[in-house]
């Protein structure tokens, strides 16, 4: 093993042996741990948003790196808090961590388990995360703990930084533990890590170091062995540091913790969780028991079961976590507080359905197909676009449009996926570029073309402010079209639409990529019950072709996507199957050897002994 037990995140020089003794002496067995509390003390401050006012004493001020020796960055316990400050949401932290189990689906993860639990030592709540991914083996452990290391370089993964961990786990408490079980081939191994803001905090350090010990499995013996890569006094201030400052007091308790792990997989358990500006915990537990809340959400007290999902989401884990991907595989469970979430396609809920094809230009003349479903969600008394990145939802109900006293886009909602646009770090936004800049612009102007289509059929009234005849006379051609912002005119194909062509052509042009020949777009109609689902390409010629090639597309692309992840999950079965038959193997030598033995001490050939061979 390469690695050391303990990550200095922050070693900023190597000057040479002396100095790196010096860093590494508080860590190491000397290091007199006694002096620090022996029950884990809670943070300075408890509420999240004061967490980050860190005062060190006076003569503990951060000394700067050496000017004659190589110089590395700096990293301040302060900075897992302003880091984790990038999530202004809970709920957005949580995704994260989900984020992490989803991408494991590929590694043969079946389920993500969210729950609350007690700590053992200290009784207080604590959140508990666990999924039967194909965990981290001790190097892979190592980068997680790390900043900006990601393993994940598959287009079919979420995470894409290397930082989701370290900010969603801060952001929702002080302290994180890791414990990971990895199976590869003949090899098992588990780890256990901790991430404490309170531990660094409490001991005065100045830099970032987490404590960590592996196991490797002994199939001879049936247990696992403590992995020493390089001496069993590092091991030993390791095991030392984990039992003082995590909720587990001894190493058979710390261990215990992998029984409901299995062969593989990863438990995150978080305490010391975050307080609010009045004093309450952040996360309710208490409002809904198979729910987690945001305590002190004056709309906890208004939330109904048969509410929808747009207004819950804000208030409710389990909504949110519903609409959170847009499609998972059938055997994958989300499941929080011992019950499924149930996963809730948007689009189902619309009302006079359509699916638009935007055909935007990125990287010069290269072009994508982005499929947008909209229609009205009356019921939810909300509007906007859920917009989603690799699966996973971004912008949920983004409110694009202003609206005015005409109610113009009221009730109009909307579900796409723009992967050619990238998300900010935190997955709650998009990068402000020229690409979005333009997908916001047609979203803009679908909306209100697809209200002046349909509204009438909800019972609102269509508002036209289209100059008189005389004045329109006076004016340029192109004026009268412009005046008609509220005309259906793209989505109608009517006398209407052939009126204010040039203006509206000219107005697309201004907006977003050039125009295509709007007047040769077809439309496909499908009579479901009583509403009317349409599909409407904006291309020249065959749209409707066009339209159900790319519907068997996209479902010979999310069967594709099936198939491969239960390949992986049998390919991970099989590696499981492997390993059991070499134990198995393993055994049967020894016990033969064993016999072996036994008979020898008996007398050889002995008649009245008679070993049984497979």
């Amino acid at each position: 093993m390469s690695n050391s037990n303990i990550i200095d995140l922050c070693s900023d020089d190597e000057m040479g042996e002396s100095n790196m003794k010096k860093c590494t002496r508080e860590i190491e067995p000397g290091f007199d741990s006694a002096s620090a509390p022996s029950v884990c003390p809670t943070p300075i401050s408890r509420q999240f948003w004061k967490a980050g006012h860190y005062e060190e004493k006076q003569g503990q001020r951060c000394k700067a790196a050496n000017p004659y020796g190589k110089n590395h960055m700096r990293i301040h316990p302060m900075f897992l808090h302003s880091n984790a400050t990038s999530h202004k949401w809970a709920f957005g932290a949580m995704a994260e961590l989900l984020d992490n189990a989803v991408d494991e689906i590929q590694n043969g993860a079946t389920f993500v388990s969210i729950d609350k639990m007690s700590t053992p030592r200290y009784g207080t709540p604590a959140l508990l995360i666990r999924d039967d991914g194909g965990g981290m083996d001790p190097d892979a452990i190592r980068r997680c703990m790390s900043f900006g290391f990601s393993d994940k370089k598959s287009k079919l993964t979420i995470g894409q930084y290397g930082n989701g961990f370290k900010t969603s786990s801060m952001r929702l408490g002080a302290d994180v533990i890791v414990f990971s079980r990895h199976l590869k081939s003949r090899s098992q191994t588990q780890s256990v890590g901790l991430l404490s803001f309170t531990f660094l905090r409490q001991v005065g350090y100045d830099k970032i170091v987490v404590p960590m010990v592996d196991y490797e499995f002994n199939s001879s013996a049936r247990t696992f062995n403590p992995i020493i890569p390089h001496n069993e006094d590092q091991f030993s201030s390791n095991l030392t540091m984990l039992l003082q400052w995590s909720p587990y007091s001894t190493e058979e308790e710390l261990l215990k913790q992998f029984d409901d792990i299995g062969d593989h997989g990863t438990k995150l358990v978080i305490y010391n969780l975050w307080l609010n500006d009045d004093g309450d915990m952040e996360l309710d537990f208490d409002s809904h028991p198979k729910d987690i809340c945001i305590n002190g959400d004056k709309a906890l007290s208004r939330m109904k079961a048969n509410q929808h999902v747009a207004n819950l989401y804000q208030h409710s884990l389990r909504a949110y976590a519903s609409i959170l991907y847009r499609q998972l595989p059938e055997y994958f469970r989300i499941i929080l507080r011992g019950r499924d979430v149930e996963h809730h396609n948007i689009a189902s809920d619309l009302k006079y359905l359509q699916f638009i094809k935007y055909m935007p230009q990125i990287h010069g003349n290269m072009e994508v197909e982005i499929i947008t479903a909209i229609g009205f969600l009356k019921e939810a008394n909300t509007h906007g676009f859920n917009i989603y990145h690799r699966n996973r939802l971004i912008l949920p109900f983004w409110r694009v449009l202003r609206i005015g006293t005409n109610s113009t886009g009221r009730g109009v909602v909307g579900v796409l996926e723009p992967d050619y646009i990238q998300p900010t770090h935190n997955k709650q936004d998009f990068e402000k570029t020229s690409l979005f800049q333009k997908l916001e612009d047609r979203l803009k102007q679908m909306t209100v073309e697809y209200w002046n289509k349909h509204c009438t059929l909800i019972g609102y009234q269509q508002v036209k402010r289209c100059p008189s005849a005389t004045s329109r006379q006076q004016e340029p051609p192109y004026s009268a079209t412009q005046n008609c912002a509220d005309q259906p005119s793209l989505l109608n194909g009517g006398s209407e639409y052939k009126s204010s062509r040039a203006g509206l052509i000219k107005k697309r042009k201004d907006l977003v990529d050039p125009p295509v020949k709007l007047q040769h777009a077809k439309r496909h109609n499908v009579f479901c019950g009583t509403d009317d689902v349409q599909y409407i390409s904006e291309q020249p010629e065959n749209s409707v072709e066009d339209m159900m090639q790319v519907s068997q597309k996209i479902l010979l692309m999310q069967e594709n996507k099936k198939l491969r992840l239960r390949l992986l999950s049998l390919d991970q079965t099989v590696q499981e199957l492997n390993l059991k038959v070499q134990q198995l193997k393993d055994e049967l030598e020894n016990v033969q050897k064993h016999a072996g033995q036994w008979r020898d001490c008996r007398g050889g050939d002995n008649p009245a002994v008679t070993v049984l061979r497979p």
